[in-house]
Order: C-alpha cells, then sequence, then structure tokens
C-alpha cells in the first residue's frame, strides 16, 4: 500500500497550528476561535433567526382607553355631570336668594326675578354660574365618586375579615356589623371633596364678596397667593372640615337607608326618577336639620375671622351663639337653608342615578 501523502490544506493546518501554538495560552485560545473543528456525524447545528432586540413602547392609547372605561371613572363622569346639570338648573334660585341675602332689590321671590329679568335679561338669572360650575363640577365627580369606591371597599372588607381576640384560653370573634360602609363611604367623600375642592370654595367667596379687589378669576389667584402662599387657598379649613364631616355622613347614610327600606315595602329594585328625587330631598333635609349648628357655628368663625374677633374655636363659637340668641339661634337660617338644600339634594341624586344607569349599568349588562 503507498503512504497517503498529505494534502496542501492538511499541510497548511499543520503550519498554521505550529506558528499560533508558539504564541502561548492566548494563541490558542485565538487558533481555535478562527480555525473550524470538525463535528461529529450526528450533531447539527441549527441556526435560529436573529431576534430583534428593539425596545416597543406601551400602547398607551388602549391602557387609556381601558381606563375610562372602568366603572370607577363611570361613577366620577356621571357625578360631576349630575353636579353641572344641577347648579344649571337651580342656578336662578341660587341668584335670587344670593340679592336677597346681600339686600339688593326687591324682597320677595318674584319681584326679584321681575327685577333681574327687566334689568339683565333671563340671562342675568345665569350671572356668576361660571365660577360655581368650576367648583360643583369636581366637587360632586369627586364627592359621589368616592362615596361609591369607599362603600364597595368597605362592604368587601367587612364580608373578608372578622378581627379575633385571644385571652388566654379564650378566643372572641369580633363582629364589625356596627360598622356602616354607607355612613364611613359619607364621611370619606365629604373629606376629599372638601381637601380637594375647597380652595374653589375660597376663591367663589372671594369673588363673590369683593368684586373689586378680584375682578376675575386669574387676578384673584395671584392677589391670593401673593399675600398667604398656598396656605391661603385653604383658609377656614378647620371648621369646614368639622362642619362637613357630621353632614355628609349623615347625608349618604339617611339617602341609602330610605331608599332600601322604601325599595322593601314596596318590594322593588329600583326608584323612578320623581322617587329619587324626593328621598334625595328628604336626605338632604334630614343631614342639614342634624348638623346645621355646626354650619352657624362655622360662619360665625368665618365671618369673626373677618372682623378681627374670631372665637378660638368651634365649641367656643357654639357657646357664644346660646350666649347671645339661645338654643333658637343655632337654627338661624334653617328654613332659607333647607329651602337650597332640599331641591339640590334631591336633583343632584336624580341626575347622578340616570347618569349611572347609562354610563354604568348598561355598560355592564352589555358585557
Amino acid at each position: 500500500m503507498s503512504p497517503k501523502i498529505p494534502s496542501h490544506s492538511h499541510f497548511h493546518f499543520q503550519e498554521q497550528h505550529k506558528k499560533v501554538k508558539k504564541q502561548g495560552v492566548f494563541g490558542d485560545m485565538y487558533s481555535m476561535m478562527l480555525l473550524p473543528l470538525p463535528l461529529p456525524k450526528d450533531v447539527s447545528i441549527i441556526m435560529e433567526p436573529e431576534k430583534h432586540s428593539a425596545f416597543q413602547l406601551p400602547n398607551l392609547a388602549h391602557a387609556f382607553r381601558e381606563f375610562l372605561g372602568t366603572r370607577e371613572v363611570a361613577e366620577f363622569v356621571s357625578g360631576a355631570l349630575a353636579g353641572a346639570m344641577t347648579k344649571a338648573v337651580l342656578a336662578p334660585l341660587e341668584t335670587i336668594r344670593t340679592r336677597m341675602v346681600v339686600g339688593v332689590g326687591s324682597k320677595n321671590i318674584a319681584g326679584s326675578f321681575v327685577q333681574v329679568i327687566e334689568e339683565q335679561g333671563w340671562q342675568g338669572l345665569w350671572a356668576g354660574n361660571a365660577i360655581n360650575m368650576l367648583r360643583i363640577i369636581p366637587t360632586q365627580a369627586i364627592e359621589l365618586g368616592t362615596f361609591e369606591c369607599v362603600k364597595r371597599a368597605m362592604t368587601s372588607w367587612k364580608q373578608e375579615h372578622s378581627p379575633k381576640l385571644q385571652l388566654g384560653s379564650i378566643n372572641l370573634n369580633l363582629s364589625l356589623s356596627w360598622i356602616s360602609p354607607v355612613a364611613v363611604a359619607g364621611a370619606a367623600a365629604g373629606i376629599a371633596s372638601t381637601l380637594c375642592c375647597h380652595p374653589l370654595e375660597v376663591l367663589k367667596d372671594r369673588l363673590t364678596v369683593s368684586p373689586e379687589a378680584y375682578p376675575n378669576l386669574s387676578i384673584a389667584v395671584r392677589n391670593i397667593y401673593k399675600d398667604g402662599g398656598i396656605g391661603a387657598f385653604y383658609a377656614g379649613i378647620s371648621p369646614t372640615l368639622i362642619g362637613m364631616l357630621p353632614y355628609s355622613t349623615c347625608y349618604y347614610f339617611m339617602y341609602d337607608t330610605i331608599k332600601r327600606s322604601y325599595c322593601q315595602t314596596k318590594n322593588k329594585k329600583s326608584l323612578n326618577r320623581p322617587e329619587m328625587l324626593v328621598i334625595g330631598a328628604l336626605a338632604g333635609f334630614t343631614a342639614s336639620t342634624i348638623s346645621f349648628p355646626l354650619e352657624v357655628a362655622r360662619k360665625r368663625l368665618m365671618v369673626g375671622a373677618l372682623q378681627g374677633k374670631c372665637p378660638p374655636n368651634m365649641a367656643a363659637a357654639l357657646s357664644e351663639v346660646i350666649r347671645e340668641e339661645g338654643l333658637k339661634g343655632l337654627y338661624r337660617g334653617w328654613a332659607a337653608s333647607c329651602l337650597k338644600v332640599m331641591p339640590s339634594s334631591g336633583i343632584t341624586w336624580m341626575f347622578y342615578e340616570a347618569w349611572k344607569d347609562i354610563l354604568v349599568v348598561q355598560k355592564c349588562q352589555s358585557v
């Protein structure tokens, strides 16, 4: 058998290997990287397609559409629309009430209507309604939306949690049945709306009481901030919260309680629009009657601050009213307040439930 003569490629491979071997460890590594090694027959190389590593932004438009379609957003929007429609309907009564309280024009309601129409036309009945809209829309949206969210959360929490107390060998299961999710939600709604929208209330009061010093909204914002900074927009927040807390708690609790009791008595699942109007008005009347002394004390604190003789706290303001005017002084102006609160409360609930039927109930049924 003749000897096998190495091929040119094999000879070239040996020469390259000798050259690289002289270069040490790094030379060996380099040669292994450059020179292909034979693979066993049962081994194959599968080349995968190159994956694109480019960063992709999330679909914000889709996420935003999903957010707008949630139940919570629908409830907030329903509250905003209800507040706007209520204020638009009752703006003429608010205008007449303001003129009579300030002492401008006629002393009776019919005479004031005629006088405003003769002097300013029909548009005069809605004078100043823009600033009221600016205040009421976010206030009602936050208040009613917070009420619904907290009520659902509290109801779910009560069902899932039952606190237990262990004293030695005795285990006690504490019942949470005494906690009313509606009352807690009502308190949370009043606090949230007050904290968020109190600056708008301050702006409304300044624009109404001192139009010569605050002729428009931008000047009012600039002057109030220049006089006292951010804190000036929260002037009177403490008595407002103290007065709002019992009113809001009682208001929502009474509406839910009367509504459920009426539906059980009449064996109905829901109310019609006139029934919502009446029950909402009753809830506003009851809440206003219970919390009205605190409202009188709050006004005493605010007026006292303007006159430079402000009582130190709410209790002192109540004592001052009783000392000067007796117990009946705690309900001074109660009738006029009810004439404002009752239609406002009834119309708000009627519009709110109607918008919820459109934005929440029908959407859930379609899904």
